[in-house]
């Protein structure tokens, strides 16, 4: 008797089958020798890469769920980001006007483009063949998509802080992500990802999805939230907002008594507040905002230490240890040196920011903005 894992690759092959990739010159993606598989029959099939977040979603309980929680309108353009073999795809296009599918996998798009010519809907779709991090998206009414679990964050980030208006977004992400998404103050998941998205938009758990309702079959469980922007956001500099919960929430479970009390710290925000001081100019416009972030990164962060960084100071050490007092000054004001940010609310936390701000003390660099690409590359999740 064969086991599961045979099972699991002829059934996975049974979906793909007759959907081989001949690759054209100038195609982004040439298959490799192990790309495809051969059987003894002649017939062939492809491999769906894991590393790439390359799992299909094929329970159509699951599937019909998802759109029905969409709430499409028939006149929706609606953006899918990682279509794969289209099993959502199809489901779009009978309830939309139209569906704009984000694919980098050229291998994806012909398979694709080929069972939604079967169905007659060829008309409806876009495919755009590229990253969806590093492409500027059209105008779209909804995102609905089973995102791959490598670009979740950044890409939510890309989403809710970008230039396209939209509805909602309805995904498919890892359970673990899920979680710390949907996570409210004092929560043991509790992040800045999360800190930073509910500052302009809702998020709410739609379901869990079983790993047994992929193939290939990952690791880990799946949850589907729905992300709706606010009508209206606090009057806040986002770049200064992402750049300030950064530092906060640097080592999360620290009292901010004493994650402002390193000295690299106080250095940073000593040369920042006096470019400020000398600079004048308004904020930076556009998609800039580094609000996602990465665990090991900010782990690396919270764990600096005042000896042995040999940074000279930027002013005298009259001028720093007055700054010193300012930052202590404004803590104390607001009653927040022995609060943590894990606990902290988004209004409270606006609350301190504005504070820093009056006072004369900032966070983000003027003088460096960030590249609009940037937010789906240097920045990615942490806790």
């Amino acid at each position: 008797m064969h086991g599961p894992s045979h099972f699991l690759r002829h059934l996975t092959g049974f979906l793909l089958r007759r959907h081989l990739l001949h690759t054209k010159p100038g195609r982004r993606y040439v298959p490799r020798n192990d790309d495809v598989q051969k059987k003894d029959n002649g017939e062939k099939h492809m491999f769906l890469y894991k590393s790439w977040g390359q799992h299909v979603l094929t329970n159509p309980r699951v599937l019909d769920t998802i759109v029905r929680k969409s709430n499409i309108k028939p006149t929706d353009t609606v953006l899918e980001i990682g279509p794969g073999t289209g099993n959502l795809t199809l489901r779009l296009l009978q309830a939309a006007q139209r569906v704009v599918a984000v694919e980098l996998d050229a291998r994806m798009v012909e398979i694709l483009r080929k069972r939604v010519a079967e169905h007659g809907l060829e008309d409806q779709l876009t495919v755009i063949c590229k990253d969806a991090l590093k492409t500027d998206f059209p105008q779209f009414d909804l995102v609905v998509a089973n995102i791959p679990y490598g670009i979740s964050s950044p890409l939510v980030a890309k989403l809710v802080f970008g230039a396209n208006p939209f509805r909602s977004a309805t995904l498919l992400l890892q359970k673990e992500f899920a979680r710390r998404l949907l996570a409210n103050p004092g929560d043991s998941e509790f992040n800045r990802l999360a800190v930073n998205v509910k500052l302009v938009a809702e998020v709410e758990f739609v379901m869990d999805v079983s790993k047994r309702d992929f193939l290939p079959c990952p690791k880990v469980d799946s949850s589907v939230v729905t992300i709706r922007p606010k009508a209206e956001v606090p009057d806040v500099d986002l770049n200064e907002w992402c750049a300030f919960t950064r530092t906060c929430f640097s080592k999360k479970n620290k009292t901010l008594g004493a994650t402002f009390k390193h000295k690299r710290r106080v250095m940073e925000l000593w040369r920042l507040s006096n470019l400020r001081g000398s600079e004048t100019g308004n904020a930076v416009s556009g998609c800039n905002y580094d609000c996602s972030y990465d665990e090991d990164k900010e782990e690396e962060e919270g764990n600096e230490s005042d000896e042995g960084n040999g940074d000279p100071y930027p002013g005298s050490e009259m001028e720093m240890s007055l700054f010193k007092e300012k930052i202590n000054g404004v803590l104390k004001l607001g009653g927040f040196d022995d609060k943590r940010p894990a606990k902290l609310s988004g209004k409270e936390l606006l609350q301190l920011l504005s504070l820093f701000n009056q006072a004369g003390i900032h966070f983000h660099d003027q003088a460096k903005p960030r590249n609009a690409d940037n937010i789906a590359v240097a920045a990615s999740y942490s806790t």
